[in-house]
């Protein structure tokens, strides 16, 4: 039986909303889940919290009538449970059964695939530039974004196609003009909605440097050379050319502020180096990461804010919400940062992660040489970003 097509069950089973179900976690609620996808499916993507238990029993071991008892003893009968899916068919049908026989249970509305949907925008306070900065915060797959607002305009950095409408209109509730869209370099784990923003009468901006790779689009959006600045009411935008995790990664200082990283420099670890030359070409990669973190990035002043483009499960936020830390404070607590040469290429290719699932078809649609229509594009992006080094070997002293 598809896993998306299953009958109503004859219980009610009242849905909870993705956003209803974050609330609970940040509130620091405990929260039983039960996660009905495939082992493998859930192995790879699923929905952690320090006061999150999360079991895993696929929808199959629910489609007897007499369900197998040692399935039954795995589902907590003492406390609610959150029954959830990929899209919300299955989930819905498992906790129907439970039901029947009990169990306090509700089930994720649109399953893994609402999840995905949660996109949040935080204030970064600590930002002492020109208007407010704000970072965008996708938990699912921890992207990042950034927003900056100053006079009556704005601008946006590593846009995700899934949230092109959420831009705009987050612009006309602030009242400004969406003027500029960034992208720090050909991202590989999601779909850049750089294009989509500029086809709405945003100028779009990708790096120059990134041109070469293959980008066939280049001659309709604005490029960005390192040491080229954007205006943004009374702030400014400026591109650093920072390469290494790509040969075209451009970082943005906003407002002489905080630095959008990209895929460089993350709060919690840098950038992994083989997603574009492969593992032949990684180790070069990882000597240019290491020069442009040592003469671009940690020659800024120690105050100056750093945020990336993503965030992983080992990543603290700061007082106010977001993942930023300042220069200083990583190169206090990021081993990486005080390694020379040698040592931290070693060592950033010793332990490479997963690379994202399926990164060289959402490459190779961001470098225009594929297209992808929304749904495919936002199926591409599931899962997570794995776009940095081992933080195990890289965080730590």
């Amino acid at each position: 039986m598809n896993p998306d097509d299953f009958p109503t069950p004859d219980a009610d089973v009242d849905a909870i909303a993705p956003e209803a179900l974050k609330s609970r976690i940040d509130a620091g609620e405990d929260v039983t889940l039960l996660d009905a996808r495939m082992a493998s499916d859930y192995d790879e993507w699923r929905i952690d919290g320090e006061t999150v238990e999360s079991i895993n029993v696929p929808y199959f071991e629910f489609l007897e009538d007499d369900i197998a008892e040692d399935v039954l003893d795995q589902i907590p009968a003492d406390r609610h449970v959150t029954v959830l899916c990929a899209k919300g068919g299955a989930s819905e049908y498992v906790a129907g059964t439970l039901a029947e026989r009990g169990y306090d249970v509700s089930h994720l509305e649109d399953g893994m695939n609402g999840w995905a949907r949660i996109y949040e925008r935080v204030e970064v306070t600590g930002y002492d530039g020109p208007g407010t900065l704000y970072q965008y915060q996708r938990p699912s797959s921890g992207c990042l974004g950034y927003l900056l607002v100053d006079g009556d305009e704005a601008a946006v950095i590593d846009p995700l196609r899934a949230f092109t409408d959420r831009y705009l209109d987050d612009a006309a509730d602030l009242g400004v003009d969406l003027a500029y869209a960034f992208d720090t370099h050909v991202h590989a784990d999601h779909i850049s909605g750089v294009r989509n923003l500029d086809d709405e009468g945003v100028t779009g901006v990708i790096p120059e440097a990134a041109v070469d790779r293959g980008v066939t689009y280049a001659d309709e959006l604005a490029l960005a050379d390192d040491g080229d600045e954007f205006g943004v009411g009374d702030a400014t935008v400026e591109a650093v050319y920072t390469p290494g995790h790509t040969t075209g990664m451009t970082s943005y200082l906003l407002g002489g502020s905080l630095l959008a990283t990209g895929d460089g420099l993350f709060i919690e670890s840098v950038a992994r180096p083989d997603l574009e030359e492969g593992d032949d070409g990684a180790p070069e990669a990882a000597r240019m990461l290491y020069e442009s973190l040592q003469e671009r990035v940690l020659a800024l002043p120690e105050e100056t804010l750093v945020g990336g483009a993503h965030f992983s499960d080992a990543a603290v936020p700061a007082d106010d919400g977001t993942y930023t830390a300042s220069i200083g404070d990583l190169r206090e607590r990021m081993a990486a940062l005080s390694m020379d040469e040698e040592k931290f290429v070693e060592t950033i290719l010793a332990d490479m992660p997963p690379r994202p699932a399926n990164y060289e078809d959402i490459i190779a649609t961001n470098l225009g040489q594929q297209t992808a229509d929304d749904e495919e594009a936002f199926t591409l992006e599931l899962g997570p970003n794995n776009c940095a080094a081992s933080q195990e070997s890289l965080a730590d002293d």
